[in-house]
This record gives C-alpha cells, structure tokens and sequence, in this order.
C-alpha cells in the first residue's frame, strides 16, 4: 500500500472517527475480486486529494467488530466519515469518479 493505511479494531476511533479531516473507509477482503479492482483507484484518488481526505482500508475479516458495527453486509463497501460519524456510503466497485464525488459530496 502506497498513500492508503491499514486499519484495524483497534485503530479504528483514533484514526476514523478521531480524524480532523474526512475519511474514506474502504472496507475490502482478501478474497474480493471487486475489492482488488477498487484498490488501484484509491490510491490514485489518496495521491491527489489526500491533502483534503484520508483514504484506509479495513479488512473486515481480521477486524470483524467494526465491520458488524458499521453493518457491513458486501464488499467493498466505501464509507466517508466526517466528525466521526458515517456521512456517505457506497457498496461496490465503483468508477473513479463517482468514487471522487462520493468524497466530495461528504465535504
């Protein structure tokens, strides 16, 4: 991984929802063949918005605690939190730029 960051359980408040900026989550699994296709995007979109944005990744089936208590049923799902809550929200591979709207919109 590039310009995205791992997150876990554990580093979960004090990276998402303790953050001063939006963040992008990108909950993903291994065996995701879309997962795999968004990845690349978003570290496109890290490299160049990552001034306004933050852009992590939570492999849902190593930290199953926060995927369950954001209710993450398929993935990837790209959640956008801002001021630690949940704003915007998005199941599947997406094209690039609605991925950037999504952000933006969560502006």
């Amino acid at each position: 991984m590039g310009a995205t960051q791992a997150v876990t359980d554990a580093t979960f408040t004090s990276a998402v929802l303790q953050s001063d900026k939006p963040v992008l989550v990108d909950f993903w699994a291994e065996w995701c063949a879309p997962c795999r296709k968004v990845e690349p995007l978003l570290e496109e979109i890290a490299g160049e918005m990552g001034d306004k944005v933050t852009i992590v990744k939570l492999n849902i089936d190593e930290n199953p605690e926060t995927a369950m208590a954001y209710r993450v049923m398929s993935v990837p799902t790209l959640t956008v939190f801002k001021g630690g809550q949940p704003v915007q929200s998005v199941a599947g591979a997406k094209p690039k730029g609605d991925l950037v709207r999504l952000i933006e919109a969560a502006m």
